[in-house]
């Protein structure tokens, strides 16, 4: 395998939290099959930053339906 798409392939994993060999399934079933989309939250995880305010909004139970309209 070229250097460079070997590399390619481990940073992709890497990012995604996937395993070498998972990486390069899902990439050859997206050149075979098409590109589909993904529906796992991956990018997400470990960004969330703690927020006070959003906490006691979630303790309180209420929605502010006016927010919602």
């Amino acid at each position: 395998m070229p250097r460079e798409v070997d590399r390619a392939l481990r940073q992709k994993a890497a990012k995604r939290n996937l395993s070498l060999n998972r990486m390069v399934v899902e990439e050859l079933s997206d050149a075979a099959l098409g590109a589909r989309k993904r529906a796992d939250f991956s990018g997400l995880v470990g960004k969330w930053t703690p927020d006070p305010a959003f906490d006691e909004v979630l303790a309180s139970g209420k929605i502010d339906r006016d927010k919602w309209k």
